[in-house]
């Protein structure tokens, strides 16, 4: 994933360390709970998904970014390991130049962190924007909104013969987006622009992150 401008020409020497902390609220496409999870294959067998990371704590190099957010939605015309997939990057408008730069690099892969192995299945990148950005952790209910780009709101998945909420969670020690998340529903999810696609009640999750690099 290589994002198009000449200041992300950044040599992995001068990557500095950097580690950072939060929450990623995401959805997809897929069934609830996802089997791209679990090594399966999408469920429509193409992957549209979405990731939004809320930065609790978090330094690239002497750069804070504390408080930010920023996200990734992608349409891949297959499942994501076969990659061409196209992508659109929007980034938190109150990051300022250096904040900025920090999270283009990271986001470009150029850092390590799960964006590196997300961008070898990138083709097409557009982006990156800049938007008023706001997520809410709170559980199932969480929610995720990017300007115009990203609206995300989430909910429980509910039993289809009772309607009783039901709450799943899913451990993933080899995860590397997120080793632990609860798993829910899409209320609302919707990508508008570049990268265009609708799949409210659909698979989503909320989960903590803590990545580090290079």
């Amino acid at each position: 994933m290589t994002m198009p401008s000449a200041s992300t020409n950044v040599s992995s020497q001068s990557v500095p360390q950097w580690k950072i902390r939060g929450h990623v609220v995401l959805a997809c496409n897929c069934d609830y709970g996802c089997p791209c999870n679990f090594n399966g294959l999408p469920t429509t067998g193409k992957c549209e998904g979405n990731w939004n990371w809320h930065i609790d704590r978090g330094d690239y190099g002497d750069v804070p970014l504390s408080g930010l957010n920023f996200g990734v939605a992608v349409n891949w015309p297959g499942a994501i390991h076969e990659g061409n997939g196209h992508a659109l990057v929007v980034i938190d408008e109150h990051a300022d130049k250096r904040q900025r730069q920090a999270l283009t690099t990271l986001i470009s892969g150029q850092g390590g962190g799960p964006w590196k192995i997300i961008g070898t299945t990138i083709s097409k990148l557009s982006g990156p924007e800049f938007a008023p950005f706001k997520i809410t952790v709170n559980g199932l209910a969480s929610s995720a909104k990017a300007g115009t780009y990203f609206t995300l709101q989430m909910e429980p998945v509910k039993n289809p013969v009772t309607k009783a909420e039901v709450h799943p969670r899913a451990i993933l020690p080899e995860g590397f987006v997120f080793k632990e998340a609860d798993l829910g529903a899409s209320s609302t999810f919707r990508i508008a622009g570049p990268v265009s696609f609708e799949h409210s009640g659909r698979y989503a999750a909320v989960a903590p992150f803590d990545y580090q690099g290079p």
